[in-house]
């Protein structure tokens, strides 16, 4: 397979029913060959991310089946058996093709609070730098209802966007979307292309799978519009097509492609302008303004005239110049507190001053909307 990739980083979200193959057992042939395909596409030059169910069942698996109360804390239990289980097995697989791997656990606050959103997206970004697969589960083992993104097609939409992914593949034991219930009805057929999520296409996802997982069409139609509405592309597809992940990558028709509804650039400023501190106010001199309005760079402390207001790490700051121009609008590394002490330093005093350092850059400039 020569062809050229159509997306570069791209999430892929593994359901229980694909690495089972449709039994209770995670299937090692089924996982052996995905893994393959996560090889190829790194060694095509994409960035890869998986999100990844089967903790729950690996447990099970680990524990002999025995009967099941489907309450929560059972499914603690056996995620917190599992996830070892599943990782030490992925870890052995990626060995096999010469790349390492990284656990990530994930609960909704960790995608709600700004600072703990920076840090996940720091780690898989981290990670995704350093040519390391990173993996991407739910922490089951201590998620509560309150704090619990609730499905992993879900996650896998939200790690899209906290990744800025091309495409979010979701791999699911039916081919795509159907017109209607092919499990019932034989005259359904597979809806290749869905260029709007509308009432339409919410009719047709039905509800939850199989016993073993707890998703359906209904939950990937729910993730597909929140990645869509983010800028991202999205398809599902049968994970055991052959090539899946590779064809998805490449832009070969497969499954059901769901079309992004806007631009990156405007779903990214939606996200960072949504929770501005009103109240903050970081002065810049004229060559950090210069380099932010021309030159399309980051905002470093040296360039930092004044802190005015109070904010936390991971909030997004207003930035002005020394006439009172509001510049930009961005997700600050750095807490006022912090800054009050490097502003006008260079970035290699960071640490020498904190005692710690969140990186060079005050505000990324991936991470910075200009609004003047």
């Amino acid at each position: 397979m020569t062809q050229s990739l159509r997306y570069r980083r791209v999430v892929v979200k593994l359901g229980t029913s694909v690495l089972t193959a449709g039994t209770d057992r995670l299937h090692r042939p089924r996982m052996v060959e995905l893994i393959r395909q996560i090889a190829a596409l790194r060694d095509l030059g994409a960035q890869p991310i998986l999100v990844t169910s089967g903790a729950v069942l690996a447990g099970w698996e680990q524990l002999g089946f025995p009967p099941r109360k489907r309450n929560l804390p059972e499914k603690q239990l056996f995620a917190a058996i599992g996830q070892s289980r599943l990782m030490h097995l992925y870890a052995q697989l990626a060995d096999i093709y010469g790349f390492p791997v990284a656990q990530t656990l994930l609960t909704r606050d960790d995608l709600r609070d700004r600072r703990r959103y920076l840090n996940a997206r720091n780690a898989l970004l981290g990670c995704v730098e350093r040519r390391v697969l990173p993996i991407v589960n739910e922490n089951d083992a201590v998620a509560v209802d309150e704090i619990k993104v609730g499905d992993n097609d879900t996650l896998s939409a939200l790690v899209a966007n906290l990744v800025d992914a091309d495409l979010l593949l979701i791999c699911t034991d039916r081919p795509g979307l159907f017109s209607a219930d092919p499990r019932v009805d034989t005259t359904a057929q597979l809806i290749p292309d869905v260029p709007l999520i509308d009432e339409t296409i919410w009719a047709l996802a039905g509800d939850a799978g199989s016993h073993r997982g707890t998703g359906g069409m209904r939950t990937k139609i729910q993730a597909a519009d929140l990645a869509t509405r983010a800028g991202i592309e999205v398809i599902i597809a049968a994970g055991e097509a052959p090539n899946v992940i590779l064809q998805a990558a490449q832009g070969t028709a497969i499954g059901t492609r769901l079309h992004a509804r806007a631009t990156r650039l405007e779903a990214r400023k939606r996200w960072i302008l949504a929770e501005t501190a009103r109240q903050s106010r970081v002065v810049i001199d004229a060559g950090a303004a210069r380099a932010l309005r021309e030159q399309g760079r980051s905002l470093l402390p040296a360039g930092i005239v004044r802190i005015d207001g109070a904010f936390d790490r991971g909030q997004t700051i207003r930035i002005f110049s020394e006439q009172g121009i509001e510049l930009a609008r961005g997700l600050t590394q750095y807490r006022a507190a912090d800054l009050g002490l490097i502003g006008g330093k260079h970035s290699a005093q960071i640490e020498e001053i904190l005692g710690y350092t969140y990186g060079p850059e005050v505000v990324h400039r991936d991470d910075m909307v200009m609004v003047n």
